[in-house]
């Protein structure tokens, strides 16, 4: 059932000559123009990046878990494999070599997942941010419809249709403040997502730009006997002042966010439409996360920082913020930690 609990949301979902836009971007420099120019060297970043000491590891505690409790593993990329009372959710999950309309070329994996898709347990619920190729994966997500027929897919406005082609039975589809509940009786654990703004951009192909929405979600779990939870995942997203704060205003914070940290560079062309460290430092504070993990680094090389970057840039912005490093975490893929 589709709820809207928030009906006097700001901003509100725009199109502009059938296209979604950004409500604070005027442009996110993605035409093809301005992919020549990245090729060119007109992008190149302003001011060089820190020196990564050969010594540095992000701190990652491999303390022990336990499955009974709520719990999360970084499978690669923006993939996680979220656990909470038995009610098992993926995010934008990919497995597949490369994130490409092609399987001979396009950025390929840096390194296995973390969990083999054959190994997965029973999935109930998967959270799809928006329609790219590392986010939306069709090998992927046809095999996992194969090996879970009633799970539930929860997708932004416009990607239903793609799904169901692809013989996904439950799709539900959200616009930016919608919201859905479910109720897993198995598991008796009710659900309510809510899809919430992130600065993005979308399209498989030359002729689909912007056609359909990108969103984050926000998941709470209401528990019986138990304390509730709620999982926040930003999806994609460039930084801006007002939808981060206002997440965190609206919901009063969150148990556990997936926060994305990579493909930043050069920052003149990604910072549109990615965050950097630094930025997702400020969102981890906007949202009032007590827990935040790493996400969008590593697998695939989409931007021009080295695939050690991140979490040291990450660790940099923590301790200028004056937090503690253990808050926001950088995992190894597979590591699984309680939230």
């Amino acid at each position: 059932m589709k709820v809207d609990p928030f009906s006097k949301a700001c901003p509100t979902v725009r199109k502009v000559n059938g296209k979604y836009v950004n409500p604070y971007l005027k442009s996110s420099k993605r035409s093809l123009y301005d992919f020549l120019l990245l090729q060119l060297g007109y992008y190149n970043e302003e001011a060089p990046l820190a020196q990564v000491p050969h010594d540095f590891s992000y701190p990652n505690p491999k303390e022990a878990h336990s499955g009974d409790e709520p719990h999360a593993s970084w499978i690669n990329h923006s993939t996680f494999y979220v656990s909470c009372d038995g009610c098992n959710i993926l995010t934008d999950p990919i497995w597949s070599t490369r994130c490409s309309p092609f399987s001979f070329i396009g950025p390929k994996r840096g390194h296995e997942p973390g969990i083999q898709l054959d190994m997965l347990p029973p999935i109930h619920l998967v959270l799809i941010s928006h329609n790219h190729y590392d986010h939306l994966d069709e090998a992927t997500v046809q095999t996992l419809n194969q090996r879970n027929p009633d799970c539930v897919w929860v997708v932004p406005t416009g990607v239903k249709q793609w799904l169901e082609k692809r013989g996904m039975k439950n799709v539900v589809e959200l616009s930016w403040w919608e919201g859905s509940e479910h109720l897993f009786q198995e598991q008796k654990l009710q659900l309510k997502i809510t899809a919430v703004p992130t600065q993005h951009f979308s399209g498989r192909g030359l002729f689909d730009r912007d056609n359909t929405l990108w969103a984050g979600y926000v998941v709470d779990f209401s528990r019986k006997q138990k304390p509730a939870k709620r999982l926040y995942f930003c999806g994609d997203s460039g930084y801006n002042q007002y939808d981060f704060k206002q997440i965190g205003e609206r919901f009063g914070g969150m148990d556990l966010s997936l926060i994305p940290v990579g493909t930043y560079v050069p920052s003149s062309f990604m910072q549109t439409v990615h965050m950097n460290p630094k930025q997702a430092t400020a969102v981890h504070q906007d949202v009032r996360s007590k827990l935040s993990i790493g996400m969008h680094w590593k697998t695939f090389r989409l931007s021009m920082e080295p695939s050690d970057q991140p979490p040291y840039d990450l660790y940099l912005s923590m301790k200028e913020a004056g937090l503690d490093p253990h808050c926001f975490r950088i995992l190894e893929p597979g590591q699984v930690i309680n939230w």
